[in-house]
């Protein structure tokens, strides 16, 4: 299936500097097979241990069961719905061996999701667990199913396989090698760069999840490569997913870059802090892929009676991370806190090395690696001066193709016709590189013709010692149009006050026209996607209170 947005222009630009290349993820898996066979490769908490060798074996079967036994064609779509699981890195593999287009969604989503995705991409069939966390997928897919006429096929992972359902243990242990050959799929392999490789979904506070085009050169390869060489990861490695691996924050640490390294993988099928931290200290973890909230629950708990002392590093993305919770993570786990920045519907635009300093870990998202340009331009579509303050546009060799077969909803609310993606921040670059975030262009307070950057003042006011995090957001005013209200949940058995926030900002010698006017306590911060805070809601809160109070 060609692509919604590249050209043969833009392929040979790419190619020819050497970022995009035919390599496909199943090439390394092939390559460690090969050169460390017994080396383990995929293990989660469930139990189920496999080594390169083994893993090959069984990614072989089911790419030849999808293309030989069910009749899957070339380019047909796949639904894999499965928690953090073996099973769910061994079908994405496999649907590249056999040319089937995979989408994997996140656990969370339930009919209305399913059925939209299946309907839009004309899904042949869905990959899920029967039961999980108490919610029946198969009944679900099943109860979808009438509606969505190319939806031929149910496989189910696990022991508990309905009758009427295809049994992917089964097709794991049935030894296809010996009725087919591998070589019999060679002509169903995806261009890597021209081709759709895999479709990714976006979660948002409202509506339908949107469908990515992705290729494998650029979102599996070249996305990868700055990661593997910022974090310096090795086949030595043991890269624990406490997130989501559907997703970017537990899946680009684990399934992109681990193969290419030959690093073991490993996945929390079940999370909860306490299984977090088993599960590190079990598999001697280098590596955890976390949101910020997993990191938060974690650190609730004594992490000092764990043997975590294997730990290289945190990889944090999918939402801010505070810096007051940065610096616990670093000082009780005893490794560095990395984040990344980017979105699933552009690209990445910059990551953290592991040699930058704790301020540049701190205050900034790192910066863009070779290949992405980086343009910063002020409300008059000027590039700002050094230091300034303005809205980045980014283009890259590791961005998406588009949405789903939609170019027009691409190149207006994606990309332009250069190719520049504006993921909505207004930021600051210092002569490094380094970008540092100072709020979005849509959150923006305008205080009586004042720009206010939320950022700015979230960022001072979680480096108060009595600080968890804290969100700043606009609250209507009847004289100056909106006035800066903050939202701060405390650190446990402290007390924050309003006046404490204003005598801590003065002391950051910052313009008072930036204060907020108003504090609200909270427990914790409403997020949505299960890290993006919620600052509609907060803006409804506030103005709703303001409301009955009489103020506007």
């Amino acid at each position: 299936m060609k692509t919604v947005r590249f050209d043969e222009k833009l392929a040979g630009k790419y190619i020819k500097e050497g970022y995009w290349t035919q390599e496909t993820l199943s090439d390394y898996w092939e390559k460690n097979a090969k050169e460390r066979p017994d080396k383990e490769a995929l293990v989660d908490s469930t139990g189920k241990r496999l080594t390169w060798a083994e893993a090959k074996q069984k990614i072989d079967r089911i790419a030849l069961a999808l293309a030989k036994e069910l009749g899957l064609k070339k380019d047909d779509t796949l639904l894999i719905q499965l928690p953090n699981c073996v099973e769910q890195f061994l079908v994405r593999v496999a649907c590249e061996k056999a040319g089937i287009i995979a989408l994997t969604e996140m656990i969370t989503f339930r009919h209305a999701e399913v059925k939209w995705l299946a309907g839009q991409t004309e899904a042949a069939g869905a990959v899920v667990l029967k039961v999980y966390r108490d919610f029946d997928f198969y009944q679900m897919v099943k109860e979808v199913q009438p509606e969505l006429p190319h939806l031929k096929h149910i496989i189910v992972a696990g022991d508990d396989v309905p009758a009427d359902a295809v049994s992917l243990n089964k097709i794991m242990e049935h030894p296809y090698e010996k009725e087919y050959s591998i070589e019999e799929l060679a002509d169903r392999r995806i261009d890597a760069i021209r081709e759709v490789g895999f479709l990714a979904t976006t979660t948002g506070t409202t509506g339908l999840p949107k469908i990515i085009e992705q290729t494998i050169a650029a979102r599996a390869i070249r996305a990868s490569r700055p990661h593997i060489e910022n974090w310096q990861l090795n086949a030595d490695d043991t890269i624990v997913a406490i997130a989501p691996t559907a997703g970017a924050p537990g899946g680009t640490p684990t399934y992109f870059c681990a193969p290419m390294v030959g690093a073991k993988t490993a996945l929390l099928y079940e999370w909860t802090p306490e299984n977090a931290l088993e599960f590190m200290e079990k598999e001697r973890a280098t590596v955890i892929a976390v949101v910020p909230t997993h990191l938060a629950r974690i650190l609730q708990l004594p992490v000092e009676k764990y043997d975590l002392s294997s730990m290289r590093f945190i990889r944090t993305s999918g939402g801010p991370l505070a810096p007051a919770l940065a610096d616990e993570a670093e000082e009780r786990l005893g490794c560095p806190v990395l984040s990344t920045y980017g979105t699933q519907d552009t690209g990445s635009v910059s990551g953290m090395p592991i040699t930058a300093s704790k301020e540049i870990r701190r205050l900034t998202v790192g910066k863009p690696p070779a290949g992405n340009e980086t343009k910063i331009l002020d409300e008059s579509g000027k590039e700002v001066k050094q230091g300034g303050v303005g809205l980045l546009y980014f283009r890259s060799p590791s961005a998406p193709a588009g949405y789903y077969r939609d170019l027009e909803k691409t190149m207006s609310e994606a990309f332009d016709a250069e190719g520049w993606a504006c993921p909505g921040d207004l930021v600051v670059q210092d002569e490094d590189g380094y970008l540092r975030i100072v709020g979005r262009q849509k959150d923006i307070i305008i205080r009586g013709g004042q720009n206010i950057y939320p950022g700015e003042i979230e960022g001072f006011l979680t480096t108060h010692p009595k600080v968890n995090a804290a969100a700043v957001v606009a609250m209507p005013d009847k004289i100056m149009g909106e006035k800066a209200c903050a939202f701060v949940v405390p650190k446990k058995g402290e007390e924050f006050t309003f006046d404490e926030m204003v005598e801590y900002l003065k002391s950051k010698k910052i313009a008072m026209y930036k204060f907020p006017e108003r504090l609200e306590i909270l427990d914790a911060l409403p997020v949505v996607s299960e890290s993006k805070v919620d600052k509609k809601l907060m803006r409804q809160w506030v103005a709703d209170k303001l409301n009955a109070e009489g103020k506007v």
